[in-house]
């Protein structure tokens, strides 16, 4: 008997315990808040927030020519990267469009793992499989094999250091090491989707509680709260992160989501979508149609995925995602809209929400920035 019920973490009994909001993101059934989703939000931005993120889809590729065959596969120059380095990188369809945004991490000279988003992890495995085919490269799903933790804010590193003695002041962002955090062992990684400082912590699914409760435990005094979706979601967008299937989709190219920086035509050999991405490239450099920009609210009035951009009475783009933010105090929203509106501070931009047109300011992302 089949059942589409949601997967549960390994952290599932945890976090009923503590009493979140739960819900079904991407086949998972995950924590979307505890309490307050903006106390939960002013806590990363300020103290420390704890995020159970084991919905992600880990792939690791082992072999001689695992990095030439993630060259292949994807649109970065992952064979160039260091041994314990990571980098945010797209794999693309023929024609260009992303079928997600990755994290690969060098574990080893010839051990990639790549985290594909919890939505296109399997389109991601079976694509890697199929690309990997022609070289002495081993493609092997991981996601069973990891519970993932995200430590973020200005107290995680001080509240990380207490429970290990992996040299987290020499580990530079987007990098990862192997180390021991509260007796567990576990991959390091200081990466984060917030827009703070912070880590992820690959461990084994067994050790996830074991985890969680310690750092909990020495995050008491910090301030460190747990969080969910909702607050990462808010947390992100601040910072001005795309969202796959809002800010990304196969129907845009990476030169479309301002994103073309991630690749790489200068490596190596051919890889999957090279044709159709220089033609994308240079598309973006002599008209661009649309542009992603920050729009901030003048009034109170959210703006969500989907809703119209208008200029006057035409139609100049549309929302890919809005929230209320904390940080800012006002309603925002990431939108691509048509290049004529798109500078800094346009006037008369407005967005279409149930048949108001509320108007918005135009600015650059992100909208919030951390102090180095």
């Amino acid at each position: 008997m089949t059942t589409d019920a949601p997967r549960r973490t390994a952290l599932d009994a945890l976090h009923r315990a503590l009493g979140a909001t739960m819900t079904d993101f991407a086949g998972w059934d995950m924590p979307l808040r505890y309490g307050s989703e903006r106390d939960e939000h002013v806590a990363v931005r300020t103290r420390a927030g704890l995020f159970d993120l084991s919905h992600m889809g880990e792939i690791t590729l082992t072999g001689a020519e695992a990095g030439r065959a993630l060259d292949f596969a994807l649109v970065g120059n992952i064979s160039a990267l260091a041994v314990g380095r990571a980098r945010y990188t797209m794999i693309c369809n023929a024609d260009g469009g992303i079928v997600d945004d990755l994290i690969v991490y060098r574990l080893a000279e010839q051990e990639f793992m790549v985290v594909a988003n919890a939505s296109n992890a399997q389109v991601v495995l079976d694509a890697l499989t199929e690309r990997a085919a022609g070289f002495d490269a081993v493609v092997r799903d991981d996601r069973d094999a990891y519970a993932l933790i995200a430590i973020q804010g200005p107290a995680s590193p001080a509240i990380l250091k207490s429970v290990t003695d992996a040299d987290l002041d020499g580990l530079k962002y987007y990098a990862g090491l192997p180390g021991t955090v509260a007796g567990v062992p576990a991959l390091i990684a200081r990466t984060g989707y917030t827009g703070e400082d912070g880590f992820e912590l690959f461990v084994a699914p067994g050790d996830a509680e074991k985890l969680w409760q310690a750092l909990t435990e020495a995050g008491a005094d910090a301030g460190l709260v747990p969080c969910g979706l909702s607050c990462r979601d808010t947390l992100r967008l601040e910072a001005g992160m795309p969202l796959y299937g809002h800010e990304l989709t196969t129907s845009l190219t990476p030169f479309d989501a301002g994103l073309g920086r991630v690749v790489k035509f200068d490596k190596a050999g051919d890889f999957v979508g090279r044709e159709a991405l220089a033609a994308a490239a240079e598309r973006a450099e002599s008209a661009p149609p649309r542009k992603l920009v920050g729009l901030v609210a003048t009034g109170r009035r959210v703006p969500r995925a989907g809703f119209a951009v208008v200029a006057g009475a035409a139609v100049v783009g549309e929302v890919t995602s809005g929230a209320p933010s904390p940080t800012l105090g006002k309603p925002i929203a990431m939108a691509y809209v048509d290049v004529a509106h798109a500078a800094p501070g346009t006037e008369g931009v407005s967005v279409d929400i149930r048949g108001a047109h509320e108007p918005y300011e135009v600015v650059a992302l992100p909208f919030y920035k951390r102090e180095r």
